[in-house]
């Protein structure tokens, strides 16, 4: 099954000039998603880590049917204000904007290992913020894991250059 067949582009979104890559044509393919997740697990497979780790909020879906299988912890990277604890917090800068991500304090122990998983990188600001929220933490990244590589906005090569491990499972050019 190639999964690419299942991803909608939709230009012009959310700002002129991007070219948005949409996965919910793919969550709402059973078989696709079914695919989707057991790619994850398999690719999963190659990397030591405690706990599952994603960021808000698309991530979440693949994340969380991962965790499931995997029997391991799941933790939630969210949006600023969205979660009722005492939180770390990261500013990062995206493709068309800023914005913050925080984790739970006591949501990562220390030394503890996480796989990050989300939906799609492109420049890698938002897979750096999470790491950072992880070793804030106290943690340390396994691995990162997305579903989409957006290959020439160079944000799988940036992670590997700061000496993360990164896999996906499709490319697609950013524009």
């Amino acid at each position: 099954m190639n999964l690419k067949d299942f991803i909608r582009s939709i230009p012009d979104y959310p700002k002129k000039g991007i070219l948005f890559r949409d996965i919910t044509t793919l969550i709402k393919d059973e078989k696709a998603f079914k695919e989707t997740i057991d790619q994850i697990v398999e690719k999963s497979k190659k990397f030591k880590f405690d706990k599952i780790a994603a960021i808000e909020s698309r991530g979440f879906v693949f994340a969380s049917a991962v965790s499931y299988i995997l029997k391991k912890p799941f933790i939630m990277l969210r949006k600023k204000n969205k979660l009722p604890a005492d939180v770390h917090s990261v500013d990062f800068e995206l493709e068309y904007g800023t914005a913050t991500i925080e984790v739970h304090k006591d949501s990562i122990q220390k030394n503890e290992t996480v796989l990050v998983i989300d939906d799609l990188i492109a420049t890698g600001g938002t897979a750096e913020a999470a790491a950072k929220l992880i070793e804030l933490s106290g943690g340390k990244v396994s691995a990162f894991l997305f579903v989409i590589n957006l290959y020439d906005l160079k944000g799988c090569d940036n992670l590997i250059k700061n000496g993360y491990k990164v896999e996906n499972l499709i490319e697609f050019p950013g524009h």
